[in-house]
């Protein structure tokens, strides 16, 4: 069976739900049909994730790290790998949350805290990595983007973090675009391309065809798709197309709290700062 066809299995999964949903009849024919429509599309699912596991003998791809200031690290390769899971070339994907310095001082507000109950949400504006600019890890080739995604209410509560789950689940049976939100993907050269998801609303200020040179701005961070808060969520992998591209690792250049200069990722909940900018590369 053709790729294209593995692609499609949300739309299998969907035409078995619905099977299910109108059936009357208890039982019989439509109950069969949806109940097979649903293991034959996540047969496509899990044969689809299980192609793009990439191989562990590939080096990381140096590039400068694509924000300014304090960021913090979550689900990064550094703690774990697969980061976040082979599907959608997200093996060493990370995300990455603003975290303005001096913490306590009234001029360096700080993201509204975890929630158990109420509020349920909140608006994106209220944290500081939302409208923070991106920036091009190296130089290189638009080839993807979309932008015109609303920047959804936070899910930072329980019950919240409770339907994210939910909606996550609903949004991988749909295209690539609806996890990832308004996003960009790079053509870095030599089989490398970089994505940037979750941006904000009205703020690409690229397109496809347009070439980027490192530490150009290309857009704001927001909070579309499939996302608890405003952050960055990037990955580098060796396609353009998500859906069947394998993850690539990659390293930064960047400076701890502690002052200390590293060359590779940072580990889950530690701050990194970008440091002086590695040399170009061709696209």
């Amino acid at each position: 069976m053709p790729v294209i066809l593995w692609k499609r299995y949300g739309l299998v999964f969907a035409a078995g739900a619905l099977c299910l949903v109108v059936n009357a009849q208890g039982i019989g024919p439509l109950w069969y049909t949806g109940v097979a429509l649903l293991i034959i599309g996540q047969v496509m699912r899990v044969t689809l994730i299980r192609a793009q596991r990439p191989p562990l003998d590939r080096e990381p791809v140096l590039l400068r790290l694509p924000v300014t200031g304090r960021w913090l690290a979550l689900n990064g390769p550094a703690t774990k790998v697969p980061s976040h899971t082979h599907s959608h070339a997200q093996t060493y994907a990370i995300d990455l949350k603003y975290v303005p310095e001096g913490r306590g001082e009234r001029s360096a507000p700080q993201a509204p805290p975890f929630r158990w109950l109420w509020p349920l949400a909140r608006s994106p504006r209220l944290y500081p990595t939302f409208g923070m600019p991106l920036l091009a890890p190296a130089d290189g080739v638009v080839v993807a983007t979309a932008g015109r995604q609303r920047d959804h209410l936070s899910r930072m509560s329980f019950p919240a973090f409770l339907f994210l789950y939910l909606e996550g689940f609903v949004r991988s049976l749909g295209w690539p675009c609806h996890l990832m939100g308004n996003h960009i993907i790079l053509d870095l050269g030599d089989g490398a391309y970089a994505a940037f998801a979750h941006l904000r609303r009205g703020s690409l200020r690229v397109a496809p065809g347009d070439r980027v040179t490192a530490g150009q701005e290309m857009a704001e961070c927001g909070n579309s798709g499939n996302s608890s808060e405003p952050h960055l969520h990037f990955q580098l992998m060796d396609g353009p197309d998500v859906m069947t591209a394998r993850g690539v690792p990659f390293a930064w250049s960047y400076r701890d709290d502690d002052g200390v200069e590293h060359t590779g990722v940072p580990e889950d909940t530690t701050h990194c700062v970008p440091v002086a900018p590695l040399p170009e590369r061709s696209a």
